[in-house]
This record gives C-alpha cells, sequence and structure tokens, in this order.
C-alpha cells in the first residue's frame, strides 16, 4: 500500500486562495476549506478516497500508523485510500483546503 506524502512549499511567499485553487482547478479537484482551534484532535479514521491537503495557515500534524507528518502553510499531504490517520491542531489553530481525488494518481 502507498505511503502517505508531504511536499513541502517550496515558494518564498505564503500560499494564498488564488494559487491553492489553480492548484486544485488543475488536478480536476473541487476543495473545501475547513478551520479548527488550537488543539482541536481528529480520532483515527479513514476515507475510501486519496486526500489531496493543503495547510493554508497555522500548523497541523498528522499521524498515521508510527509516522507523524508536522505541515505548516503551503505543506500538502497525500494521503492514499484506506489509510487510517488522525490529526492534532497546533498552537495557532489550522486552516486547510483539501479534495478527494478518485483517480490512483
Amino acid at each position: 500500500m502507498p505511503e502517505p506524502t508531504v511536499t513541502p512549499w517550496t515558494s518564498p511567499d505564503p500560499p494564498n486562495e488564488a494559487a491553492l485553487q489553480r492548484i486544485f482547478r488543475g488536478e480536476g479537484l473541487l476543495a473545501r476549506w475547513w478551520s479548527n482551534g488550537v488543539g482541536y484532535r481528529y480520532e483515527v479514521h479513514s476515507h475510501p478516497y486519496h486526500k489531496v491537503l493543503y495547510c493554508v495557515r497555522g500548523s497541523i500534524c498528522f499521524e498515521t500508523d508510527g509516522m507523524a507528518f508536522d505541515l505548516r502553510p503551503g505543506d500538502r499531504l497525500d494521503i492514499p485510500p484506506g489509510t487510517a490517520h488522525s490529526a492534532l491542531v497546533g498552537g495557532e489553530g489550522v486552516t486547510c483546503v483539501e479534495a478527494p481525488r478518485k483517480d490512483s494518481r
């Protein structure tokens, strides 16, 4: 089974909504935005689809089967379908944008 992967943001400028929307549209994905406060926890769960997620503001740590992925603004996390994961929002809260991808790219 493929592993989750993090792709760090390489631009010196933080991500903005327009740039992230372009990325999602370019991949044929419909983005959904969400935010949570400091310390919010997502319990272990999985999805039947490939999750594409960008951290926009703040920070969040995803955990999967002994691996931890700390995301800061602009970082992208790809989670393969069926991967059990949990998440904990960092000390600044978090805003993320994500979309399901049904193909297996």
